[in-house]
This record gives structure tokens, sequence and C-alpha cells, in this order.
């Protein structure tokens, strides 16, 4: 994630997720491409409010964009997992002082797990007990 003084990333916003989500499934696109996701999947969005919004993200690091042909055509800076792992080390940090098994703890507890997921959930930690 690009820095913005000095050693803190610019950190997206729920709506500035949203348009990642969209560009980290489907690829480097344009404004239009993006609304039209979001309209489908999320909520009524305006054109204008995407593109508004997708242009204060290439300012402020998080998208940029491609102008080589007349229809300009943006794509994240990280990849996915770069700044999934930075929010969630930011939220763990902030809401649990940095202990990730409280927030997974308390994650198990308040939903209902099925068989399938506790059984995955056992398998990872037993490779990762083997590293």
């Amino acid at each position: 994630m690009k820095e913005t003084n000095g050693d803190i990333p610019a950190e997206p916003t729920k709506s500035e997720l949203e348009i990642l989500q969209v560009l980290w499934q489907s690829g480097p696109s344009t404004v239009r491409f993006v609304n039209d996701k979001l309209n489908e999947e999320k909520r009524a969005v305006q054109y204008t409010s995407t593109l508004k919004l997708m242009q204060i993200m290439a300012e402020k690091g998080i998208l940029k964009r491609d102008e080589s042909s007349m229809k300009h055509v943006y794509s994240p800076v990280d990849e996915e997992k770069k700044t999934k792992d930075y929010l969630l080390k930011r939220y763990v940090d902030s809401m649990y002082n940095g202990s990730a098994s409280n927030l997974v703890m308390q994650l198990l507890g308040n939903q209902k797990t099925s068989p399938e997921e506790l059984q995955a959930i056992k398998d990872f930690l037993k490779n990762l007990d083997q590293r």
C-alpha cells in the first residue's frame, strides 16, 4: 500500500474496498465495468460517484490508471493478500491488542461454525504445527 505520510499507508474506506473487490475479482477494468458490477452485486451507485471515488483512489495511491487508450483502465496498486494482511493486522492490533488468538476465539464463539469449517481450521492448524 502506498504510504501517505511517511510510514502510514493509505487505508481504503468501505466504499473503496468494494471497488477493490471488483478489481481483484475481475482484473484491470474501466469505471463503467466497476460501476455496473457494484450495481449488480452491492447497491445502486451513480457512475459519477464511482468515477470520482476511483480518481481519489488513484490520487491516494490505492489504484493506478492506464491512460494509454481512450477508456482509462484502473487496477489495484497492491495485490489482494497484501492489502488484507495489512488491514487485518491493523484491526487485530487495535481491537484485540495484537492477539490473534483472542480474535479467533471470539469469532468462533460468536458464529455458527459448520463441521466442515471446523475440520478445515483443524487441518490448517495441524499444518502450521508441521512447519
